[in-house]
C-alpha cells in the first residue's frame, strides 16, 4: 500500500482537475478532490487512518475527533489504529453543524451531539479532517473540542490545498497535513472560469446547490 497520501486518492480517482468546481466553502476552482470517492475502498481508506496514527503515535492523546461526515470516518480509522499502536484504547467522536443556526454550510458552528461531548470533555484531542480550503470547518471543529473542555493536542489534515493560508497560526492549534496539493480557491466576483463561461461541474462539490440558490435570487 502507498505511502502517500496523494497518491492513493490519485490512484482511485479522487482528484479532478481542469474543471470549475465549487468548494464547501463557496469559493470557486479547477481542481476538486472528491474525498467521497475514496471512503467506499475500506483498504485505502483504512491505510489513510493508518498514516495518521503513525504520525502522532508518540503523543499523549485520548480522543480522535472530526467534523461530519467524511471526517467520521477518517476518526474511526485514525482511532483504531492508534489504539493498536499504543496498546490502549483511543476513542472516536465527531462534530455536526449546529441545526439551529441560520447561516450558510460555510458559516455553521460545529457542537458535539449524541453524548459525544463527555467523551471529549477533559481529554486530550487529535482534531482531523478530510480536507482543507479555507480551514474554515477544521476551526470551528477545534472551537467545539475547546467548548466543551477538551484539549487540542494537534490538529491534522489528509490533504491541505492552501498552506500559505492554512497553518498552526490561523488554525490556532499545531497543525499539519498528510499530503498538500495546492489549489486556488477563488471568490466568485473574482472567478476566471464564470468571466469566460466555462460550466460549473454539478456532480461533484457544491455547484449544483450553487446553481440552484443562484437560480433563486
Amino acid at each position: 500500500m502507498k505511502n502517500d497520501v496523494i497518491a492513493i486518492l490519485k490512484n482511485v480517482g479522487a482528484v479532478l482537475a481542469d474543471d470549475h468546481f465549487v468548494y464547501t466553502s463557496g469559493k470557486h476552482g479547477s481542481v476538486y478532490i472528491n474525498k467521497d470517492a475514496v471512503y467506499p475502498h475500506t483498504q485505502e481508506t483504512s491505510r489513510i487512518g493508518q498514516m495518521f496514527a503513525e504520525k502522532f503515535k508518540d503523543m499523549d492523546i485520548d480522543v480522535v475527533a472530526a467534523p461530519a461526515v467524511g471526517g467520521t470516518i477518517l476518526s474511526q480509522w485514525a482511532a483504531y489504529h492508534l489504539s493498536q499502536l499504543k496498546g490502549k484504547e483511543i476513542l472516536s467522536a465527531y462534530t455536526e453543524k449546529d441545526k439551529g443556526t441560520t447561516a450558510s454550510a460555510a458559516e455553521s458552528e460545529q457542537i458535539f451531539r449524541r453524548g459525544y461531548d463527555k467523551v471529549v470533555a477533559g481529554k486530550k484531542v487529535l482534531v482531523i479532517e478530510d480536507l482543507t480550503t479555507t480551514g474554515g470547518s477544521v476551526k470551528k471543529g477545534v472551537e467545539a473540542v475547546r467548548a466543551i473542555g477538551g484539549t487540542v493536542v494537534a490538529v491534522c489534515v489528509m490533504v491541505n490545498r492552501d498552506p500559505k493560508n492554512v497553518n498552526s497560526d490561523t488554525i490556532g492549534a499545531p497543525f499539519s497535513a498528510l499530503g498538500v496539493l495546492e489549489a486556488s480557491a477563488i471568490d466568485e466576483k473574482d472567478c476566471e472560469l464564470c468571466k469566460n463561461g466555462v460550466p460549473i461541474n454539478t456532480s461533484v462539490g457544491h455547484g449544483k446547490k450553487y446553481l440552484e440558490e443562484k437560480a433563486r435570487k
